[in-house]
C-alpha cells in the first residue's frame, strides 16, 4: 500500500511540472510574435589627397548595405543582406554582391549559422575599432580573409567568461563565392579574465597547393569612456603561395566627449616575408604603416559625421606617402 502510495505521489509530482513547463512555454510562445524590417546602412565621403605634391579631390559613395533580417521565434532568425560596393574608388561604378543569407539557431549558450554567414575572424577586433565606415579593420584592409562566407558557424558561451567559436567555410568569400573541393577550418577563444579586458586567439587553416594558415592575437579593452585594442595578425602561405608570408599590427582606440562625440586613433603596420636574402619582402608595394586619427560626431540616432585625416608611409622609398584629409558620413535606418 504504501508502495502504491509513492507511486502515486511521484506520477502526481512529474505531473505537476510537466504542466508548469508546458504552460510557460505556452505563455513564452504567446507572447513572442514573429516579425521582421527592412534595414539599410550608407558610407560616403569626401577626400582630398596629397601624394607626390599632386591633389586629388574626390566624392565617393563607398559602400551600402540593402537588406533584411527576420525572427520566426526567439531562437530562430534569419537575415539577407546585399552589399553594393565601389570597387574602383571615385568613379562611382558600383557592384552588388550578396553578402549574407542565412539562417540562425541561438540559445543562451550555443549558436549556430548555417549559409553565407558572417565570419568570426575580426567580428571582435571590429567591434573595438568601431569604425567600419572609414576603414576596414586590419584583417579585412590587407586582404588576411573575409567578412562574410558560404558555410557553417557554431559559437558556444562555455563560462559567463569565455566562449569558443569553430566554422567550415568555402575559403574564398561572399565577392568570389566558388565551388570547389578546397574549405577552411577555423577555430577561436574569446575570454574575458578581468573587468572590460578581452583576449581573443583565432586560427584558420586552408590547404590548395600551399596550406595557408593565419594566427591573430588581440587584446582589448572597453570602459565607460575609453575603449582601446592591439591585434597581432600573421598569415602564412597567402593566397596557398610558398614563403609569402604576411604579418602586421594594429593599434587603435576611441575617447568618449560630450555632446556625443568621440576622438579616434589607429595605426597599422603591414609586413612582408623577406625570401632569398633580398633587402625587401615579397609583398612590398603594399608595405608599410598606415595613421588614422579624427574625431567623430553623432547628431542624431543613426547619423554619424566624421573630419579625419589618414597618412600612408610605404616601406620603399621609391613610393610616395600619402596623405588624406577625409569628411566621412554614414546613416543608417
Amino acid at each position: 500500500m504504501k508502495k502504491i502510495q509513492v507511486v502515486l505521489l511521484f506520477l502526481l509530482m512529474v505531473g505537476n511540472s510537466a504542466y508548469a513547463q508546458s504552460k510557460e512555454l505556452a505563455q513564452d510562445t504567446v507572447a513572442f510574435k514573429p516579425h521582421g524590417k527592412v534595414f539599410t546602412q550608407v558610407f560616403s565621403d569626401f577626400t582630398y589627397k596629397v601624394t607626390n605634391y599632386k591633389w586629388q579631390p574626390a566624392f565617393e559613395i563607398s559602400r551600402a548595405y540593402l537588406g533584411y533580417e527576420y525572427y520566426f521565434s526567439s531562437k530562430f532568425y534569419g537575415k539577407i543582406n546585399f552589399d553594393v560596393d565601389n570597387p574602383g574608388m571615385g568613379n562611382l561604378q558600383m557592384t552588388a554582391y550578396l553578402k549574407n543569407a542565412f539562417l540562425q539557431y541561438n540559445n543562451e549558450k550555443l549558436k549556430i549559422a548555417f549559409g553565407l554567414i558572417p565570419t568570426n575572424q575580426f567580428r571582435l577586433q571590429e567591434a573595438f575599432w568601431g569604425h567600419r565606415y572609414l576603414l576596414k579593420s586590419f584583417m579585412e584592409q590587407y586582404q588576411f580573409g573575409s567578412s562574410a562566407d558560404l558555410g557553417t558557424s557554431l559559437r558556444w558561451q562555455a563560462t559567463p567568461k569565455a566562449s569558443f567559436d569553430f566554422s567550415i567555410l568555402n575559403g574564398e568569400g561572399y565577392e568570389h563565392l566558388q565551388s570547389d573541393s578546397t574549405l577552411m577550418y577555423t577555430a577561436g577563444v574569446t575570454a574575458v579574465p578581468l573587468k572590460n579586458l578581452y583576449v581573443r586567439f583565432y586560427f584558420d587553416y586552408m590547404k590548395k597547393i600551399e596550406a595557408q594558415m593565419t594566427y591573430a592575437a588581440f587584446v582589448g579593452y572597453r570602459g565607460k569612456n575609453f575603449t582601446a585594442g592591439f591585434e597581432y595578425n600573421n598569415q602564412q602561405e597567402h593566397g596557398g603561395v610558398a614563403d609569402h608570408d604576411l604579418s602586421g599590427i594594429s593599434l587603435y582606440g576611441t575617447l568618449k566627449l560630450k555632446n556625443n562625440s568621440n576622438l579616434f586613433f589607429r595605426y597599422d603596420k603591414l609586413m612582408s616575408k623577406h625570401i632569398g636574402g633580398v633587402p625587401d619582402g615579397w609583398h612590398v608595394i603594399e608595405d608599410g604603416r598606415l595613421y588614422t586619427g579624427g574625431i567623430e560626431f553623432n547628431p542624431v540616432k543613426g547619423v554619424t559625421i566624421s573630419p579625419n585625416m589618414t597618412g600612408w608611409y610605404p616601406v620603399h622609398d621609391t613610393h610616395h606617402i600619402i596623405t588624406g584629409f577625409h569628411l566621412n558620413v554614414a546613416f543608417k535606418f
